[in-house]
């Protein structure tokens, strides 16, 4: 059946239920010059008169009669079935992949999942944990998880969290050994627990700032790992000064496992942000998803 012939099955119908062309053109928002040239196509096309009209009063023949009978049980069922994909349209569900770092989903994501998801259990949110800046695009990610400054300009980026800040620690017995740094430049002379930038494949150059001078330091140690909380282990043990996101550390510089220098050089950043294609529709899950992490601090 044509487009053309649902519209003037539902002008009939529309007509025949109004027992009024006004009142009809009126909910169909026509002319009632165009729903009269509508009824009487669709009583060509079938040979038969559907309506029977005087001048005080309009209703269906028996031609009609049966066709009503016909098309209400139809025309109810399609609008059910459009209502309802209305409703999954707005309904928050479906798949959500994001690509994050480990700090990022400890820190932020999971908080959120954690609170958010009971309520809404045709979401489904898969995490893949990375510390590279990965494609999403090319990996059919929804969405990323990165610092700030790592999103690429094209992306729509949400900020989800607050400013960070680096820490450069080490044990306390280090320090009995070593004199404590002043300056980024004194790192030469210590030994230090580098990161493994699986990205890149290289060892991350600790970056640091104070008034406006950006230096970013190559250091040297016996040791270098790919994951922090081995970073930390090291550096509790006395092997050197390791330089981490400040809220790993909070706990031990706390109880004193370690200690703290150079912090006038660790200056805060731009913290993380959710970010994907402009181009992308979001859905009503993801767009849910993306308010519940908006960063409102």
């Amino acid at each position: 059946m044509r487009r053309e012939e649902l519209v003037d099955l539902n002008a009939f119908m529309t007509v025949a239920e109004e027992q009024s062309f006004t009142r009809a053109a009126a909910k169909l928002g026509t002319s009632q010059s165009a729903l009269s040239h509508t009824i009487r196509r669709l009583e060509t096309r079938l040979g038969v008169r559907l309506l029977t009209r005087t001048t005080r009063s309009l209703a269906p023949t028996e031609a009609g009669e049966k066709l009503l009978a016909t098309l209400r049980p139809a025309l109810d069922s399609i609008g059910a079935e459009l209502a309802s994909l209305g409703e999954l349209r707005e309904k928050p569900a479906g798949t959500i992949r994001i690509t994050t770092s480990e700090h990022a989903a400890n820190t932020i994501l999971w908080p959120t999942l954690e609170t958010l998801l009971p309520d809404y259990p045709d979401i489904h949110v898969e995490l893949s944990l990375d510390a590279g800046l990965t494609d999403i695009v090319t990996e059919r990610f929804d969405a990323g998880v990165r610092l700030g400054e790592a999103v690429a300009k094209d992306m729509i980026a949400t900020r989800i969290g607050p400013d960070l800040r680096m820490a450069a620690v080490a044990s306390p017995g280090y320090f009995e050994r070593y004199p404590i740094p002043r300056t980024p430049q004194d790192l030469a002379d210590h030994r230090c627990i580098n990161l493994r930038m699986l990205s890149a494949g290289g060892l991350y150059a600790w970056e640091m700032e104070k008034d406006g001078r950006e230096v970013r330091v190559r250091v040297e140690g016996q040791l270098a790992f790919n994951n922090v909380r081995m970073m930390l282990r090291a550096a509790a043990a006395g092997f050197g000064i390791c330089f981490v996101m400040e809220d790993h550390v909070q706990q031990q510089l706390a109880d004193g496992t370690l200690v703290r220098v150079l912090e006038d050089w660790c200056p805060p950043f731009a913290g993380y942000h959710l970010y994907y294609p402009s181009r992308r529709q979001p859905s009503a899950a993801f767009a849910l998803l993306v308010e519940a992490l908006r960063y409102r601090g």
